[in-house]
């Protein structure tokens, strides 16, 4: 695996750490790939080539061809690309999207922004553990339907989401899905049956400032904004050639590793996941079994949220909340809500590749007395 990641950082689902792979192919990729793919000296060329090959290597682990992909500046960018792009090219078709009840806000936000006041959207709703049925995804459905959205893997509670089934229904109804792949991507196969896909480097070990979109040929895909001759009309502006070489060969030495390592995180969220179920009071989230197998996700009754997670920073761990209400945000996540959970004292633990066992059995041996330190700050440790 390269590089172990810092001691004591488990939030990979926000960021993997650089990976080694990604580190050599920056710095080589600065040294030759400074020049503008667009001009036709030398230096030029060399850029291109380097480009050229990234993109066909990033196409072949999402199983889609070179030209369907183009290189974003983020998922965000890439999710608001993709639904702004179906909206436009299917608007004869109607003004109508289905999405679930659970998706990223990047791309809630941008169903919400679609101009009209006939944009409407439905969310469909999911179960107690996070999994939308796609039965009653395929009901949403409408003949004014121009698109559909449906994230591969929840990014709160890690529930992996019944893609090609979806997948299989919106291509019989006739529309486009959109799926979040950012938190699936270099984990596992990418289902089938995607219109379009949205992924972020950064989330698989990858560079920051490197996005996915990769649009299938033949799907009515309009370019939202001013047309502009790069990224295949989709993507404007001078490409990021050393990010997105680092990206691909991040990508390349993850899906490789992938077989062995996503087992051993597996392993050792189990672990994690039996250990946090003795701490009284503690709920744990997301499926049992159509799970990431790196992440963790639980709720603690009589705590509070942002109380704990520097509790924990403070005994050297980095992890994060999947809920928003703190002092500073009073909203709870919408996941946890539509679930129907436990929206207090939440805690995302996500595992990063090469992560040392020893910090799993660290977390679980500081974690009981982080919790009762937080409920005895809120008069609630004799609950």
């Amino acid at each position: 695996m390269g590089d172990t990641p810092p001691p004591g950082y488990l939030d990979a689902a926000s960021t993997e750490p650089l990976h080694p792979a990604a580190r050599d192919a920056l710095e080589a990729a600065y040294r030759a790939g400074w020049a503008d793919p667009a001009r036709l000296y030398g230096a030029g060329r060399r850029a291109r080539l380097l480009l050229d090959t990234a993109r066909e290597s990033v196409a072949a682990q999402l199983g889609c061809r070179p030209d369907e992909v183009a290189f974003p500046a983020s998922g965000t960018q890439a999710a608001h690309l993709a639904v702004a792009g179906l909206a436009e090219g299917r608007r004869r078709t109607g003004r109508h999207a289905v999405t679930s009840a659970v998706e990223h806000s990047a791309v809630l936000h941008a169903l919400r922004r679609r101009p009209g006041d006939d944009a409407a959207t439905t969310e469909v709703g999911v179960d107690a553990r996070g999994r939308v049925d796609p039965d009653a995804f395929a009901g949403a459905l409408r003949p004014d339907t121009a698109l559909a959205c449906l994230q591969g893997a929840n990014h709160e509670v890690g529930t992996v989401q019944p893609v090609a089934e979806v997948a299989e229904r919106c291509a019989a109804a006739g529309v486009p899905l959109i799926v979040d792949a950012a938190q699936s991507v270099g984990r596992g196969p990418v289902p089938p049956g995607w219109a379009a896909l949205v992924a972020s480097a950064h989330k698989w070990g990858g560079p920051p400032g490197v996005g996915v979109l990769a649009v299938r040929g033949g799907v009515r895909w309009r370019n939202p904004g001013p047309d502009d001759e790069r990224g295949y009309g989709r993507v404007p502006g001078f490409e990021n050639v050393p990010g997105v070489v680092a990206a691909a060969a991040a990508l390349e030495a993850v899906v490789a590793a992938a077989a062995a390592e996503e087992v051993r995180l597996a392993g050792l969220a189990d672990r994690l996941r039996a250990g946090v179920a003795t701490v009284p009071d503690v709920v744990l989230l997301g499926h049992p079994e159509h799970r990431l197998g790196h992440l963790v996700a639980f709720s603690c009754l009589y705590v509070d949220g942002e109380a704990l997670l520097l509790e924990l920073d403070r005994a050297g761990f980095a992890v994060s909340s999947g809920s928003s209400c703190t002092a500073s945000a009073l909203e709870p996540s919408h996941v946890l809500v539509a679930m129907g959970a436990l929206t207090q004292g939440n805690v995302r633990v996500s595992l990063p590749r090469g992560v040392d066992p020893a910090d799993v059995d660290r977390f679980l041996a500081v974690l009981p007395e982080a919790v009762r330190a937080v409920r005895e700050q809120l008069g609630a440790s004799g609950l």
